[in-house]
């Protein structure tokens, strides 16, 4: 009778101990370090279909942002994971969707950068993005055109004459020789796309829920500011007389252009989940 009730008990735990131990993965990577590309110019791109994803030139950082769902600013660890540049090439099991992408991210990060980390809650100064008191300026741009067989396409490049980020299906946002230009981005895209731009996160609290257009004129001293700082992001190198046009710049036209737009930053203090990255290999293992 004992043996019995063995056995039984490893049969009703057999398929709990499966799920726990369950865990979405590409069937196969490949991890190589991106090619040099020219002094002060990035260029990255991410293609994911039903069977493959490709994604080049992104940092060890965008990696991990990309995998845990978390803004640059919101991952501590050291500063090369900016600059550490990989190539990934990976075949997405049968059954799996994009949606399940960030999660084999994850597993890859752990597995061949043999990363560890944990999870913090900090209080951070962010801006908060809020309808302004005038209300809402603007009207929704309507959805865009996708591509029909669910594919993505995101293409991003930048260098000293301004940067461009394509989300496909019209969805984009650029700085130019003057303006800021949102096509077709939702309100929490447009928070995470400031928060590249700005000294703090940008929180979006507008409960919006529609994709807009926006331009927004800049002085040349904060489009400067503007273009220093997502160079920073990027893992570039600047100059420390660049660095302090960055951290005196006032941002004043970007303030000033979201309030003709009825939107309003507001600074203040939130608590904000960060990533701590306790350890993690510059090279990964062998493909």
């Amino acid at each position: 009778m004992n043996s019995i009730i063995r056995i039984l008990v490893a049969c009703l735990l057999l398929p709990a101990l499966s799920f726990a131990q369950a865990r979405k993965e590409f069937e196969v990577a490949s991890i190589k370090p991106s090619t040099e590309r020219p002094i002060n110019q990035v260029v990255v791109g991410v293609h994911i279909d039903g069977s493959q994803a490709r994604i080049s030139y992104l940092s060890l950082k965008d990696y991990i942002g990309t995998a845990f769902r978390a803004r640059g600013n919101q991952i501590i660890g050291p500063d090369w994971l900016a600059s550490q540049r990989f190539d990934i090439v990976a075949k997405i099991p049968e059954g799996a969707s994009q949606a399940d992408v960030p999660e084999m991210l994850q597993a890859l990060l752990t597995d061949r950068f043999q990363m560890k980390m944990h999870r913090e809650t900090r209080d951070l100064p962010v801006y908060t993005l809020k309808i302004a008191s005038t209300g809402l300026k603007l009207t929704e741009s309507g959805p865009g055109d996708r591509n029909s067989n669910g594919t993505v396409d995101v293409a991003a490049g930048g260098n000293a004459n301004g940067l461009a980020m394509n989300f496909g299906g019209g969805s984009s946002i650029s700085v130019g020789s003057s303006t800021l230009e949102i096509k077709r981005l939702t309100m929490r895209m447009i928070a995470d796309s400031l928060t590249r731009f700005l000294d703090r996160s940008v929180v979006d609290m507008t409960n919006l829920t529609g994709t807009y257009d926006l331009t927004v004129d800049l002085t040349p001293e904060d489009r400067v500011s503007m273009m220093i700082r997502a160079a920073v992001n990027a893992g570039m190198t600047v100059p420390s007389q660049a660095l302090a046009m960055m951290d005196n710049a006032s941002n004043a036209s970007i303030f000033e252009g979201l309030k003709k737009a009825g939107l309003a930053l507001e600074p203040q203090k939130a608590p904000l989940e960060v990533l701590v990255i306790d350890s993690i290999e510059k090279i990964p293992t062998e493909n």
